[in-house]
């Protein structure tokens, strides 16, 4: 079992390690920037399933950190919940194939609604319809799952995980996000108590 493990977890690591360095990385750090801090936009996620459990996640993590961002689901969104979206919005879309059926219909939803909305996606197909639909398409590099029938998402998910990780701290660096703006949007826990000391100490 041990043995097993240890297996597990260099084929998650070597999957971390070989994402790509890519120019989308900054591209979509702008794109976030431009629209959001300059803008006065939102980032808003999306994404189906096992990604949309990790763009929900990145939505929180973006608030939390000085950029106002909110999770909408794309079934939902044909069902009202399209009029999240308001002009200097701009999407991120997760979907590991780039062809998931709802996030290619929240596209021309989206659209439809802001002609003009920029679109950021991270996928593992690079060629993809999204992928070719997008104003910048950050790519996991596709790397194969853990599961033992190579079916349930797994490895995929670390890594669009950690792509979203990379785009808080970058964005947290580029607007100067400091500990006392860390306590201003965290009263809570022991986060909360850690932020306004470390706000203190400075």
């Amino acid at each position: 079992m041990t043995d097993r493990i240890t297996e597990l977890l260099k084929f998650e690591s070597e999957a971390v390690k070989n994402i790509p360095l890519q120019t989308s990385f900054e591209e979509a750090i702008n794109i976030i920037f431009e629209q959001v801090q300059v803008k006065g936009g939102k980032l808003v996620t999306s994404g189906m399933g096992k990604a949309g459990q990790i763009a929900h996640n990145m939505a929180t993590t973006f608030s939390s950190t000085g950029t106002p961002a909110a999770f909408m689901h794309p079934s939902e969104a044909q069902h009202g919940d399209l009029g999240l979206l308001q002009k200097n919005d701009v999407l991120l879309l997760i979907s590991n194939s780039g062809k998931t059926r709802e996030i290619v219909e929240l596209i021309d939803l989206a659209r439809y609604l802001i002609p003009t909305i920029p679109i950021i996606v991270i996928t593992g197909q690079k060629n993809s319809f999204l992928a070719n639909e997008a104003n910048a398409t950050i790519w996991t590099g596709n790397p194969g799952e853990i599961c033992p029938l190579g079916l349930s998402p797994t490895t995929s998910t670390t890594v669009m995980n950690v792509i979203g990780n990379i785009l808080v701290v970058l964005m947290m660096e580029k607007i100067k996000f400091s500990s006392m703006d860390y306590a201003k949007r965290h009263h809570g826990g022991y986060l909360g108590d850690k932020s306004r000391t470390q706000a203190k100490g400075k």
